[in-house]
């Protein structure tokens, strides 16, 4: 599905995916290398890059999907770079605001798309966020809710993102991950992989990537209407 949604990409659309692609290239090389300050400057750059070649890849008018995960993308772009302005336990709190919002507006976005979702799945997810929280509980002390509520979210989003089909689902399951990760570095002691920002900021690319290549299928796709629509119709 990738190749065929580059494949209809304008030229100013697949420069601006080449843009983000040697920018993702450029700061996981930095990230390997430990080069934490090209690392931080390359990251600000890569939402909005990926949110070019949304805005211009998407179909006119613009759909509510679109729009909204323009939105989500614009609240990850502030996660992104907002933390850097300030330090410490603030810089964190930061972070997790802003990208508790770009969950919100995924699930937004999504929320049409949820009949399509299996109960399996959300089942699934509910398992794994029950996890991670019960992993991160020890260490999370006041936080503790807030990374409740931020798990919760993430896992929804995950969940509904199945309801665009394959590719938006693996995104969704990626970013869950990455956000995982950072969790579980925060507040699991235990936790410690080698390269840990590297695999937090791979898995984290992929998944807005793949998430954004689902948007752009979908709504390029012409729309089923939602199941319980349907049985309300026949009625």
């Amino acid at each position: 599905m990738i190749r065929a949604v580059a494949s209809t990409l304008s030229r100013p659309a697949l420069a601006a995916l080449g843009g983000f692609a040697a920018v993702s290239v450029a700061h996981l090389v930095a990230q390997l290398a430990g080069a934490d300050g090209a690392a931080n400057v390359s990251q600000w750059f890569l939402m909005p890059l990926l949110a070019l070649v949304l805005l211009l890849a998407a179909p006119a008018p613009r759909p509510r999907l679109v729009t909204l995960t323009l939105i989500a993308l614009g609240f990850s772009w502030l996660g992104d770079s907002a933390p850097d302005l300030t330090g410490g336990d603030a810089a964190f709190l930061v972070m997790i605001g802003f990208f508790l919002l770009a969950q919100l507006a995924y699930i937004a976005a999504f929320w049409p798309y949820r009949g399509a979702v299996r109960r399996s799945v959300v089942l699934g997810y509910g398992v794994v966020v029950a996890g991670l929280v019960a992993a991160c509980a020890a260490g999370a002390g006041a936080l503790l809710v807030p990374a409740l509520i931020y798990g919760i979210c993430l896992g929804t989003m995950a969940a509904l993102s199945t309801g665009l089909g394959v590719v938006a689902a693996v995104g969704g399951a990626l970013f869950l991950v990455s956000d995982s990760m950072i969790a579980l570095g925060a507040f699991a002691d235990w936790f410690d992989p080698p390269a840990s920002g590297f695999l937090i900021m791979s898995t984290y690319i992929a998944g807005q990537l793949l998430l954004t290549v689902g948007v752009l299928a979908a709504a390029r796709a012409p729309r089923q209407p939602h199941p319980a629509a349907t049985s309300s119709a026949a009625r």
